[in-house]
This record gives structure tokens, C-alpha cells and sequence, in this order.
């Protein structure tokens, strides 16, 4: 089960990422979906609970990604038993979920211009680890560790507290992407009626870092700002997690290379100078003991200059900097993006796309998600219940429950939500 309330491993451990790419093959593929996809339960998710189909799922696009990259756009089906005889038939090596069109995709090339297009769809996010490439020391590109998942920890927290407490939203699933990110599903009626513009704006909204590799400092609040809800609130959960993940655990300062980049932020040069010159004579100091100098520094010349120079809010906005969440806002903002269905089995690990809990952010370990060739073994030896799938496919089926049943109404007809 991954609804533990253990403590993950000692961050002295140094983890080790399975390759299970070796499991993977249509046939191995065809048994996964044949005997522990959940798809009655899948189909009440995107079909919100109907007793019959309704629009909501027959006009649903799908994509399929078979035979090593040929990708199929524009599927739909008229139930759930269809959809779950053509993925068994396909055993496809991933599930995209995408919108709900006008009229069913599969019938889009015959259709006159401009009557096919999409009109709802959840509202996604994607939170992606190489986006922290240039702050995490411990890995790179498409590795992740233990360390570094304290990133999606700490985007998860911010992130679900936003949507539930500014927006209102409430059927909020999270989804672990099955290699190094996650993403969240917002399935309330008002979520899945945002146009692009709406969606854009919730997008920005939750946007704080900007600016690329070239940009010391992406994070530049002013005081009324700084004074946001959702800025106080992000901040409240980012003093919790900050010290371990940024100061201990990446050691952001230990070397020049490192701490230069932080410097670099400063708007003082010769504070810049002074830091870096003291650090140099004294480059075993930890990141905590060069952060606190740092700061106690900043704020000595802040008190001197004022405001006007950027310094009296260089703190905050550098842990928002270096530990806010990075969303790919191209995934969120557009109507018609795709996104990888939660239970595929991601094709570079393996691993399947396992929902996380609400209240088991902290302890959701991405390396104990099930890998599919460790599922098929213990179907051997026992039933789908009883296999490290079960938990998860409970956790799902939990929140598929606290949706409320549609009565069969277009999406065409629900009205857009205008900020």
C-alpha cells in the first residue's frame, strides 16, 4: 500500500533507479491491460459517474502510441467496453487523454470546418523535475533521487492548496507521471468548462518564477506582492521544506560554482564581491552557515539603502526562487493538449502512472511505484488484488466516488468560467 505514513529513506542512502524498459513488450503490454488496467473505473472517472455514456465520454479524445511510435490521434469510443477491446486489441505503449470535442474525434475528417473543436476537458498540470535543472545538485535531466523528489513535494503542497483555497476547486487527483514529475487533474464542472483564456490566467496565476538560464534573478516581488495570500501562504510552506532540501540536502552553496549563481542574484555588487571573497577562504563552511551570512549581510545593507534597491525582500524572493513550483504552463493553458492517462506504464521506466493520495504527499516514494514486469510476477503467484497495484487503483477509485453523476447534458452547453 502507498498510503504509509513511514518516513522515507535517510537521505544519506543513495537510491538506486531500476531499469525495468527491459519488461516492456506488446505482450507483456496486452497481459497489464487484459488483467489489471482498472477500466470499469476509468470509465466512471471520465464519464462523471453516468448511468448510460453521455457526451462527456463518447466525445472524448484519446491518442495511443503503438508499435515503437506510431501515434494515433483522435480515437473515441461509444462506452467503456469499446475502449477497453481496442486497447487490449492495441496494447498500446501509452494512453494520452485530451478533450472533449463537439462531435465524437473519430468522425473529425468528415466533418465541415469548424464544426469539430474542443469545448471542455479537466484542467491539467504538469510538473516537470529537468524545469529544476539549474537549482538541483543531485541529478540532471531525466534522473531524479530522493532528493530531489522534495521538489514535487513541495509543488504538490503549494499547488493543491492554491486551487482549494483561491479558486474553490475540489475534485483535485494527482498523478505520479511514472519517471521523474507529476500532474494534477482538476475535474470540478467549473474547471472543465475553462476556455484557453481562463485557463492561461490560472496558469499565470500560479507562475512565479520566470526567466531563463541567462536571468539571475527570476523572482522580483514587489512589497504589495510579497503580501499576497497565495504568496504568504506558498511562503509558509516553503519555510517548512527549505533549509533540508535546498541548504542541506542540494548544498546550493557549497562550491563557487554554486554559490556564485546564488550571488549573482544580489543586486550589490560589492556585497557580491565581499560574500564571494569570505566564502573562498572558507569554502567547507556549509550552505546553512553561507546562507545565514549571506542574509544577516543583505539585511545589514538593506537597513542602510532601503527597499528601492531590491534587498529588504532578497531572502523571500530567492527561496521562492530557487523552491516555488515550475509549471509547464504550455500543458495547463491550452484546451486541446494531451496528457498521459493516469495508469500507463511509462516507456522509460516501466513504472505505472499511479495516483497519489491527498494527504500522502510527503510520503509518496516515486521508486516504489509498481513496475509492470514486478505486477506481472506477482499476478503469478496471486490475484489483481493482491498485487502493489491494488493500493493505488483504491486511492483512485476513492476519488472517482466523491464525483458527483452527470445527467447526460453536452459540454457544448456548459457555460465558461470567466475570471
Amino acid at each position: 500500500m502507498m498510503t504509509t505514513d513511514e518516513p522515507m529513506m535517510d537521505v544519506d542512502e543513495v537510491p538506486v533507479a531500476v531499469d525495468g524498459t527491459e519488461d516492456i513488450s506488446a505482450e507483456t503490454l496486452a497481459q497489464y491491460y487484459q488483467r489489471l488496467f482498472p477500466f470499469s473505473v476509468f470509465y466512471q472517472w471520465l464519464n462523471y459517474k453516468a448511468p448510460t455514456p453521455t457526451s462527456l465520454f463518447t466525445h472524448r479524445e484519446f491518442s495511443f502510441t503503438i508499435n515503437d511510435g506510431i501515434y494515433l490521434r483522435y480515437q473515441s469510443f461509444k462506452d467503456g467496453d469499446e475502449l477497453h477491446r481496442e486497447v487490449q486489441r492495441l496494447a498500446p505503449s501509452k494512453i494520452d487523454i485530451g478533450a472533449v470535442f463537439t462531435a465524437q474525434p473519430r468522425n473529425a475528417k468528415s466533418l465541415q470546418p469548424g464544426a469539430f473543436r474542443p469545448v471542455a476537458k479537466e484542467l491539467v498540470f504538469d510538473v516537470d523535475m529537468t524545469d529544476y535543472d539549474d537549482v538541483r545538485t543531485c541529478c540532471q535531466g531525466g534522473s531524479i533521487c530522493k532528493l530531489c523528489w522534495r521538489f514535487m513535494i513541495v509543488a504538490m503542497h503549494v499547488v493543491d492548496r492554491a486551487l482549494r483555497e483561491d479558486f474553490g476547486f475540489e475534485k483535485l487527483m494527482w498523478v505520479y507521471s511514472g519517471r521523474r514529475g507529476v500532474h494534477c487533474w482538476v475535474c470540478d464542472e467549473r474547471a472543465r468548462a475553462l476556455d484557453d483564456a481562463g485557463r492561461k490566467a490560472v496558469a499565470k496565476y500560479l507562475s512565479m518564477v520566470r526567466g531563463g538560464a541567462e536571468q539571475s534573478r527570476k523572482v522580483n516581488l514587489s512589497q504589495r506582492q510579497a503580501a499576497h495570500p497565495h504568496v504568504t501562504r506558498s511562503m509558509e510552506i516553503i519555510e517548512e521544506y527549505f533549509e533540508d532540501i535546498i541548504l542541506v540536502d542540494q548544498e546550493i552553496l557549497l562550491t563557487q560554482e554554486r554559490w556564485t549563481k546564488v550571488l549573482a542574484a544580489l543586486p550589490d555588487e560589492e556585497l557580491r564581491k565581499t560574500l564571494d571573497a569570505q566564502w573562498s577562504k572558507h569554502p567547507d563552511r556549509s550552505s546553512v552557515e553561507k546562507w545565514s551570512e549571506m542574509i544577516d549581510a543583505v539585511d545589514r545593507r538593506a537597513n542602510k539603502r532601503g527597499a528601492k534597491f531590491g534587498l529588504a525582500s532578497f531572502e523571500h524572493d530567492m527561496m521562492l526562487q530557487l523552491t516555488y513550483p515550475r509549471l509547464d504552463e504550455n500543458v495547463t493553458t491550452h484546451l486541446n493538449h494531451l496528457l498521459k492517462s493516469p495508469f500507463c506504464v511509462h516507456p522509460k521506466t516501466g513504472r505505472v502512472c499511479t495516483p497519489i493520495a491527498n494527504d500522502c504527499f510527503d510520503s509518496f516514494d516515486p521508486f516504489q511505484a509498481p513496475m509492470l514486469g514486478q505486477l506481472l510476477r506477482e499476478l503469478n503467484s496471486g490475484s489483481p488484488d493482491s498485487t502493489s497495484l491494488a493500493g493505488y487503483v483504491n486511492t483512485f477509485s476513492s476519488f472517482v466516488d466523491t464525483l458527483l453523476p452527470v445527467q447526460g447534458a453536452k459540454p457544448s452547453q456548459v457555460p465558461s468560467l470567466e475570471f
